[in-house]
């Protein structure tokens, strides 16, 4: 496989972001997003999903943290979309488990070509940090729609609001992991019997 890497823009009236993404990183994240909390969920994809991310974002952060979070999931979507390519040799499809303490999340990704979120998490609390809870749906539904994938994401329990979304994060970096992985029995071929995603 060439090397899967990618960078995207988005400039508008109130967000200015740059990704980087490399699928067959280290794990190694350089971020600012303004949102402090976001940057810890962001470093737990890098790391578990074994991808680098090179983030600048600039946000309207005096109204809210909305606009910045959105447009960083379009982004990053865009990154993957860009750099995963035709899809010919890579699994496809990933998933992961991931606990910490009480709480415990399950992932599910496919690289289907068809956006879809399917997100059934009841957060304990209204914000972490100085993040609305709210804003992790359109972090991954921004990411969903760009990237063409279905992602299904499952809270299985918790009540510690930071436990709930670390495993969440884990799981999605974990679950991009895998299928975004080269399959050695696909080698070059695409996995779908449509003969395109």
């Amino acid at each position: 496989m060439s090397a899967r890497i990618a960078t995207v823009s988005r400039d508008t009236n109130e967000t200015q972001i740059t990704v980087s993404v490399n699928l067959d990183g280290k794990g190694r994240l350089r971020c600012e997003t303004g949102v402090p909390f976001l940057d810890h969920m962001l470093d737990q994809v890098a790391r578990h999903g074994m991808v680098d991310l090179d983030i600048d974002a600039k946000g309207d952060l005096h109204i809210d943290d909305h606009h910045t979070v959105e447009d960083l999931g379009i982004t990053l979507g865009q990154a993957f979309h860009q750099a995963i390519g035709d899809k010919r040799g890579i699994y496809r499809y990933g998933h992961a488990y991931v606990p910490l303490d009480e709480a415990l999340s399950r992932v599910v990704i496919d690289f289907s070509g068809r956006p879809g979120l399917y997100m059934n998490v009841d957060f304990t609390r209204d914000t972490i940090g100085r993040m609305d809870t709210q804003l992790f749906w359109e972090f991954f539904q921004g990411f969903v729609n760009h990237a063409r994938v279905t992602l299904h994401i499952d809270n299985v329990k918790g009540f510690n609001a930071h436990h709930q979304a670390e495993t969440i994060f884990k799981a999605f970096g974990r679950a991009l992991r895998m299928a975004v992985a080269e399959d050695p029995r696909m080698a070059g071929q695409m996995p779908s019997t449509k003969g395109s995603l």
